[in-house]
């Protein structure tokens, strides 16, 4: 009987990681760049008893890589990313990477996320324009020209599949291994006046919400159950001859 409590309660805890997440994806479902937290779970098998007991682990989240779709906006100052690569952003010393590609151009001429962070070229340094000269145009290897002039490039990098990312403010993730600069344009590039949508399903997080909600309604039951057949067996047991 114990042992139906406590798989339960495993249970639970494993569903109640897995609703956060799909909160969390579905509140940002509009976050430009966004990639969804997923989470993967593992079976624990316990010998303390006399028969094995597998109970659910807590689940280990982490954000997948999958692109999501295209946005045409026709804005300069708008790139998205095709391929596996990330945009560059400096915040004080920290380094993070991103798939909002949604710039400004600041007084000074750098070049930076609406955030204020600056969009770092291929060797880690921001980028400087003219806020005279117009417009950039920018090619599919990050190459910003205005006018005649190429007057920086921006930065496109690669993080290792193994990499844990971490978070940084919504859309950008800090990688735990060093990200490397991209050479070939061929399958990763940039492309200019558009922007890249979140890659979560709405429709598939809500049916996940529903059957998660159920499921994690199910357990609690089992646990009530459980629980009562516990009482019963205390009360009858205990019972005088």
């Amino acid at each position: 009987m114990q042992s139906a409590l406590y798989v339960s309660l495993s249970a639970q805890v494993a569903l109640s990681n897995r609703l956060d997440t799909v909160a969390r994806n579905l509140a940002n479902m509009n976050t430009v760049g966004y990639r969804a937290d997923e989470v993967k779970f593992a079976e624990m098998l316990s010998q303390a008893a006399k028969d094995p007991v597998s109970f659910a682990s807590s689940g280990e989240t982490f954000i997948s890589r999958q692109a999501g779709g295209l946005t045409r906006t026709d804005n300069a100052l708008d790139v998205a990313v095709e391929g596996e690569g990330w945009l560059a952003i400096r915040a004080g010393e920290t380094i993070a990477y991103t798939r909002d590609g949604r710039m400004q151009i600041d007084t000074d001429g750098m070049l930076r996320t609406l955030n204020g962070y600056d969009i770092l070229d291929a060797g880690g340094l921001p980028i400087q324009l003219n806020p005279d000269n117009g417009s950039p145009n920018i090619g599919r290897d990050g190459a910003i020209t205005q006018g005649e002039e190429q007057v920086g490039s921006i930065g496109l990098f690669r993080i290792p599949d193994d990499a844990k990312l971490r978070r940084f403010e919504n859309s950008a993730v800090i990688p735990d291994r060093p990200a490397e600069p991209i050479q070939e344009f061929v399958q990763d590039g940039v492309v200019q006046g558009y922007t890249e949508a979140s890659n979560i399903n709405p429709i598939r997080e809500m049916t996940k919400l529903i059957m998660l909600t159920r499921a994690f309604d199910a357990a609690s039951k089992m646990i009530e159950t459980s629980h009562d057949s516990q009482g019963l067996a205390v009360r009858d047991l205990g019972e005088p001859a």
